[in-house]
């Protein structure tokens, strides 16, 4: 069963539109390289739609009431967007839930060290990622440094054209015999991952006299710490309360010589979550409360005070339903039972180059739309929701009623690996929720690929699920 490219379908108006949200999405993927990021600047989205804070709401013991729109920022790594519609909260909400981590190098507590005169960051890779890729690559450094005083360093050094990048050094093919013999798993060692970060010393100056012992006994990190002072006002111990992310350095880029694709860091599940987000914010009335979520802590199984393991959205949900006169646990456990959901997440896109991992009539292809996994999972789909065909039957009648392109797909080839989501949790409340998403190529690689239609399918395909009664 073929399901037709979607590019064959556009008139030249949604042409446009599929180029104006390409475009708003690259600049989004570009500037928002972690979850806080992608946290902060989907608030500012959302208070210019119209949304509020729902701590504000409480505050105010203000009524909610259908059409009232409320944010909810969980230690600004998660987020939870309500647009209140018409009908009983307990009859059910439509959901979107996507996430906004990805894989990256996280800076640890104590990392700044000196070696032959240079000065390194020492890191521990986060999710799912392959060692040699980060090699002799442009970085960034992103973050924040919380300082004991209670303030909060924002840190963004790699992507303004004048700033310095960053690199982690690879063994010269001249001298890589040993390491060319090993698997790829094995070539880069991840303890080895440390980001290049300096090469000049502090010197001494002004007192010719001056003797090598009053120098510092690692000169060059000492200018490192030196630079951080003076730029930031951190000193060393400051980092031990840091969260700084390396990330490839650069913006995401129109990718062929015919622009149709997208090249960039971060898509598994950016492109997920940006969609989701503007589908969300472009929706006014609703009949079913409709909601999106941007969850952290996906890539490393989504456990933490901010990923979707923890109970924020159940919370917030809570506080939603007593401020609309809908109050009390049974109410709560009704409408989370009979809610429908996407777990918005990427999906592994069809790769000639990879043909061997896929079973082609079940895979997903560049340019043929959404995605949806009924499972996902490894080894006989453990780890898997895997969504019941009713469910199925709904969401391909929502798809073809908006006329959305949309194609089933699974995470390759049985027992070539595998994969989860956040789908899993959320139907431990009962209610209905099936995986779908974006086709990518390289999934978790630096540089990610995704086509230009499958994106504006994607929004298109959320905005006719978040819409349906």
């Amino acid at each position: 069963m073929e399901r037709p490219s979607a590019w064959k379908k556009y008139t030249s108006e949604q042409s446009e539109e599929l180029e104006a949200l390409s475009g708003r999405y690259r600049s989004f993927i570009s500037e928002n390289k972690t979850e806080r990021e992608c946290v902060a600047a989907g608030v500012a989205l959302a208070e210019a739609a119209g949304y509020v804070s729902l701590d504000a709401a409480i505050t105010a013991g203000k009524p909610l009431k259908a059409g009232d729109k409320v944010y909810v920022n969980t230690r600004g790594k998660a987020l939870t967007l309500f647009n209140i519609g018409t009908a009983p909260l307990a009859a059910g909400l439509n959901i979107l839930g996507a996430h906004v981590d990805s894989p990256r190098l996280d800076v640890k507590q104590n990392p700044a060290y000196e070696k032959a005169d240079l000065a390194f960051l020492d890191t521990h890779y986060y999710g799912g990622l392959k060692s040699s890729l980060w090699v002799a690559t442009p970085l960034a450094i992103h973050g924040v440094v919380a300082k004991k005083d209670g303030s909060v360093v924002p840190v963004v050094v790699g992507e303004d054209p004048a700033d310095p990048v960053f690199c982690i050094s690879d063994i010269l093919i001249h001298l890589a015999g040993e390491q060319m013999k090993k698997t790829h798993a094995e070539a880069v060692d991840p303890e080895s991952l440390d980001v290049i970060v300096g090469g000049k010393p502090v010197v001494i100056t002004g007192d010719e006299n001056a003797k090598d012992a009053d120098a510092p006994k690692e000169p060059v990190k000492q200018m490192l710490l030196g630079l951080l002072a003076e730029r930031y006002g951190i000193e060393e111990e400051d980092l031990l309360s840091a969260e700084l992310e390396i990330v490839p350095a650069g913006p995401a880029r129109d990718m062929g010589l015919d622009r149709s694709m997208v090249l960039g860091y971060g898509q598994d599940d950016r492109v997920c979550a940006y969609t989701s987000l503007e589908a969300m914010l472009e929706v006014t009335d609703v009949e079913r409360t409709s909601v999106c979520l941007l969850v952290d802590k996906e890539e490393i199984g989504s456990v933490g005070a901010t990923g979707m393991q923890a109970h924020y959205f159940e919370n917030a949900l809570a506080e939603v339903m007593e401020l609309a006169g809908e109050g009390g646990d049974l109410a709560l456990r009704r409408a989370l039972a009979n809610s429908r959901m996407l777990s918005s997440d990427v999906s592994a896109g069809f790769d000639p180059a990879y043909a061997g991992q896929f079973e082609e009539k079940n895979s997903a292809y560049l340019g043929h739309g959404l995605c949806f996994n009924k499972y996902t999972g490894a080894r006989g789909k453990s780890g898997s929701n895997d969504a019941d065909a009713e469910y199925m039957a709904y969401v391909r009648n929502v798809m073809d009623e908006a006329s959305v392109s949309f194609q089933t797909c699974e995470l390759g080839r049985v027992n070539a690996g595998g994969g989860g989501t956040i789908a899993y949790i959320m139907a431990r409340y009962g209610m209905d929720v099936i995986d779908s998403g974006v086709a990518v190529l390289s999934m978790h690689s630096l540089w990610e690929v995704t086509s230009k239609a499958d994106i504006y399918e994607a929004y298109r395909g959320y905005k006719a699920f978040i819409e349906r009664p």
